[in-house]
Parts: C-alpha cells; structure tokens; sequence
C-alpha cells in the first residue's frame, strides 16, 4: 500500500510538472544605424570635382605614376573602417589610352569574380555634364564590393573602389558596404571636369 501510494504520488509529480515544451532562445542580429548621409562639395586642386559624405574625415591625394598625368585620392571612413580609392587619368585626346583605361577597368572588377557571388554591372550618363562610365555591385565576399568607373571619353578618366579594413566577410561587412556603397554612387554623379 505504502508503495502504491508513493508510485501514485510519483505519477502525479511527473504528471503536473510536464508543461511546454522548451523554446530556444531566437537568434540576435547586431542592429547598426548610421547616420543620413550629408554631401558636401569636395575643393581640390583635381581635374574634377565630386561631393562627399561628411562621414568621410580624411581625404588625402597624391600624384602617381602612370602613362599620363595621374592622380590618387583616398576618401577614408574611420568610423565605418573603409576607404573608397579613386585614380585620375588622363585621357589626352589618345584614343589608345581610352580603350587601354576601360580594359584596365574592366579587368580590375573582372579579378573579383574568384570570391564573388555576382557582379552587377550599371550603365551611367549624364549628358549634360559629359560623364559616362560603369557602376559594378560586387556581391559575396570579394575584397571590393563597389567599384566605378567613369570617363567624358576625351580627357579625363576616373575609376572608384570601396575597400574595407577587415578580411572580407560579406555578412558582417553588408550594412556598411551598403551605406557606403549610396556614397560611391554619389561621388559618381556629382563628377564634374575642369
């Protein structure tokens, strides 16, 4: 009897306690907000003009070696810990270097194929200013995930580039190459020759 009672009490222990079953505690995504973007005209010395970002602390350039007068700029982000690279050439009215900058350019986008998942190419005009080139959206974890090129076909050249200061990783990276990736494409359209 005293063993009745005892299984009868385990029984109804085991019973009443059986509620819902656990539920795992749901995945947590890093939640990042950057600020809007305020644009600004950029004053140099340059062959041309852009508007960027206030996000954009330092810009330094350079001359660099080339088959024609050459220049580096580098737009850094220290917050967002990237930096979009753009080289000036100039085109001289030489046919031969036009079409030597588009194959450079090309191939340049072309050699992120390897770690890319896609390459989104946009074509750009703008008539009125005399700027036409190539926007690409690099998909996947490839080293560059915007890259640009534009040109007036006669005198000027200008290619683009967003690097980021960390091993490529597309998932960790994709808030901020997407924040930065309006800003290239603002620097683009505000071109402007001198």
């Amino acid at each position: 009897m005293k063993c009745n009672i005892i299984l009868l009490l385990v029984i109804t222990i085991c019973v009443v306690s059986c509620g819902d079953d656990p539920v795992p505690k749901p995945k947590g995504y890093l939640r990042l907000e950057y600020p809007k973007a305020n644009y600004v005209p950029v004053k140099t010395d340059l062959p041309f003009s852009f508007e960027k970002n206030r996000l954009a602390t330092n810009i330094s350039t350079r001359n660099i070696a080339g088959t024609t007068s050459s220049y580096g700029v580098n737009i850094e982000y220290p917050t967002l810990k990237g930096t979009i690279y753009l080289t000036y050439k100039a085109v001289e009215g030489s046919r031969d270097n036009l079409i030597d900058f588009l194959r450079d350019a090309q191939n340049f986008t072309q050699k992120h194929t390897v770690k890319a998942d896609e390459i989104l190419p946009t074509e750009y005009v703008n008539e009125q200013h005399k700027v036409f080139g190539m926007f690409y959206k690099v998909g996947g974890n490839a080293a560059s995930q915007s890259q640009f090129y534009v040109t007036d076909s006669i005198k000027h050249f200008l290619t683009g580039s967003l690097y980021f200061y960390a091993k490529p990783n597309y998932d960790s990276i994709l808030p901020a190459a997407s924040y930065l990736e309006k800003d290239v494409r603002h620097i683009m359209e505000t071109i402007k020759w001198k």
